[in-house]
């Protein structure tokens, strides 16, 4: 994928994110003797390994040969939650008469939707720009890295000597092996962002976060949606409970799902391109405008050089690291997307952490060690911390599951977002919690409580005693810990007190 090909159109919204992430005029600097980091991808994980290393006083490296920023800035968080958030004044709107507010015919602007998410990426891009990682006293080299020898790094011929070298090349989108899909065409993450025109009709090829987040969103703005899953239920990895929440929101709001289904084949046809596939025991076929692809990432691990430097690494997996993430090669670590299955922003983030105290510092920071949320942001949102239920069950891990349907809570029965809940896993006999998942409308926002929780220890029955403002949604965890202390409340406990009371009489 070539820059040019993630910044179209060519507006003044793109201009200003290139001359921040990838600026026409930039010079790579005159390279040091040796860098303490010398860091190769400038995503998430990278920047944040750059910038911490150097506000150390380490000196270091950054190498990007496409934007900086990465995904996360160019084709992922930023662009995919701005078109989100437009889908959901839309729905809202759509939603005012139940209000009591009268509401007209109202549509998206498509080509102004795109717009504005051009403008709010360019808007945040200075902050994963080159000039302000010069200034934070980053060597940035704009260019292909490879390891060239033991501690170098080749960057457009200039040669970069290290201690320590980070990989950081994140994932891109993996497209299946479908026939007849590459000669057809697909949009991914990658060139999605660069439409201008709604496609009238949307196969999305992949049920899982990406899938569910731009089938939705997309088909609220006004497109025929139509998402596949060779699984039985979206969002395959999630509580299936939570899963069969937002499935029928979906099907509710006119997303049309196959799922359980196997696409054979696609090919083009004067009308569109068609699909051929195979459900529930029979064969379908579907003709559209444009495919999506959100099935899948493969880590970018080509043409680095790993096999020179001896870094063991695999097409599918990625950069293989340790518990500290440290590759194969003692001086060379790896952070994020190329390493971990656990592919967002925040873990890379944290990865970056944990790989400052241990290359810099002889740390023992542990990736184990992190307690990782994670959300999709469908509506309502799907937030996740700790083990499941089956993930409890497959480590010989008795639970006690406690559930507070939001139907229940006030706020969100006031503000019609009574789909959803709170269910949080304790360890059995105590009230240790060990996983929990939310559906509400900013579930991803709910979750951080709960995260805290676990990392520090607090049981759920602590948590009845957090006072929270009323009436919000939060509600629900303290209402679940008010739950669990109810359930000490045993029968001889009960006697006790009504013994009690009576002799106080």
């Amino acid at each position: 994928m070539t820059d040019e090909a993630l910044l179209l159109p060519d507006d003044e919204h793109n201009r200003r994110l290139a001359a921040n992430v990838h600026p026409a005029d930039h010079r790579n600097p005159d390279p040091a003797p040796c860098y303490n980091l010398v860091v190769i991808g400038a995503g998430t994980a990278g920047l944040v390994t750059a910038a911490g290393a150097a506000g150390l006083g380490a000196k270091v490296a950054l190498v990007e040969r496409h934007l900086m920023g990465g995904d996360c800035l160019n084709v992922g968080c930023v662009p995919s939650k701005a078109v989100i958030r437009s889908s959901r004044a839309l729905a809202g709107i759509h939603r005012a008469a139940s209000f009591g507010v009268k509401d007209g015919e109202p549509t998206a602007d498509f080509a102004a939707v795109m717009e504005r998410m051009r403008r709010v990426r360019a808007n945040i891009s200075p902050n994963d720009s080159a000039q302000r990682f010069a200034s934070l006293g980053v060597d940035v080299f704009l260019g292909r890295g490879r390891f060239t020898g033991a501690e170098t790094v080749d960057v457009e011929g200039a040669t970069l000597h290290f201690a320590k070298a980070v990989i950081a090349t994140g994932a891109r989108a993996a497209a299946p092996p479908i026939e007849g899909l590459a000669e057809a065409g697909y949009l991914t993450n990658e060139t999605v962002f660069s439409l201008t025109a709604l496609p009238r009709r949307l196969a999305v090829i992949g049920a899982g976060p990406i899938g569910c987040e731009l089938a939705q969103a997309l088909r609220r703005l006004g497109a025929e949606v139509t998402a596949f899953d060779i699984l039985p239920q979206i969002l395959g990895r999630e509580d299936k409970e939570a899963a069969a929440i937002v499935e029928r929101v979906l099907r509710r709001e006119g997303v049309r799902l196959e799922l359980g289904s196997e696409i054979r084949r696609v090919e083009r046809s004067p009308e569109g391109k068609r699909l051929c596939f195979r459900v529930a025991g029979h064969e379908d076929e579907i003709t559209v405008d444009e495919i999506l692809i959100g099935a899948g990432r493969a880590p970018n691990v080509e043409d680095l050089g790993l096999e020179a430097v001896g870094v063991e690494f695999d097409r599918k997996r990625g950069v293989i690291v340790d518990d500290r993430l440290r590759t194969t090669n003692p001086r060379i670590f790896a952070v994020g997307d190329v390493c971990v299955d656990a592919k967002f922003t925040h873990v890379a983030d944290f990865t970056a952490r944990i790989v400052i105290q241990n290359a810099l510092f002889f740390g023992r920071k542990r990736f184990s060690a992190l307690t990782i949320p994670w959300c999709t942001y469908t509506d309502p949102e799907v937030a996740h911390v700790g083990l499941y239920e089956h993930d409890a069950a497959a480590k010989g891990i008795a639970v006690d599951t406690f559930v507070r349907p939001l139907g229940e809570v006030d706020r969100a029965v006031i503000d019609g977002e009574d789909e959803g809940f709170v269910k949080v896993h304790v360890r059995k006999g105590t009230d240790r919690i060990v996983g929990a998942t939310v559906v509400a409308s900013h579930a991803g926002d709910l979750i951080s409580e709960i995260t805290l929780a676990v990392n520090a220890g607090v049981g759920l029955g602590r948590l009845a005693s957090v006072i929270h403002p009323y009436p919000t949604q939060a509600e629900a965890i303290r209402q679940l810990g008010d739950v669990y202390n109810r359930t000490r409340l045993t029968p001889l406990v009960k006697r006790l007190f009504a013994t009690w009371l009576r002799w106080t009489r």
